[in-house]
């Protein structure tokens, strides 16, 4: 069986995003870049010679950028989410995916400046909202929903309280 990957439709911005998301996190390569023809252009409407797709995997998912045109934008109804096990890892992840025009969210959730949304989520927060104690994850929840960025210490302290 293939694995499978995941295509992000651009708008004349996926080689640049593949290469911002390579410098987002450290195990990631560009494959295949592929170029629009002269054919086609009463359907594709792209510029021949500009970039068509480009492939690229981060941390071992695979990943193809299309340069599609205008019609189709990111929304919230799908993300990728980065599980952290440090606050440090949260910071980094957050300060690089909203810089340059990302934007914060609530209860851990950004997008990146091309659109893309992401939650950067620390890992220990599963555990907490599935005690079987539902004051602690009733506490938590109440906790995380007022953050932008996720604060583990104040989690561990509302789940401690």
């Amino acid at each position: 069986m293939k694995p499978m990957s995941t295509c992000l439709w651009f708008d004349g911005q996926a080689e640049e995003a593949a290469r911002f998301y390579l410098s987002v996190f450290e195990n990631g390569k560009i494959g295949r870049i592929s170029y629009y023809p002269d054919e086609g252009q009463e359907i594709h409407r792209q510029k021949a010679g500009t970039v068509m797709t480009v492939e690229f995997e981060v941390n071992g998912q695979k990943f193809l950028g299309l340069n599609g045109g205008p019609e189709f934008k990111f929304d919230e109804a799908i993300s990728f989410v980065i599980s952290c096990d440090s606050q440090d890892e949260i910071d980094n992840y957050w300060n690089k995916l909203t810089q340059n025009g990302g934007k914060e969210s609530l209860c851990g959730w950004l997008k990146d400046r091309f659109g893309v949304s992401w939650q950067i989520v620390p890992t220990v927060l599963a555990d907490m909202m599935a005690d079987p104690d539902k004051e602690k994850s009733g506490r938590v929840m109440k906790a995380f929903m007022q953050m932008k960025k996720f604060d583990i210490k104040a989690l561990k302290a509302a789940y401690n309280s």
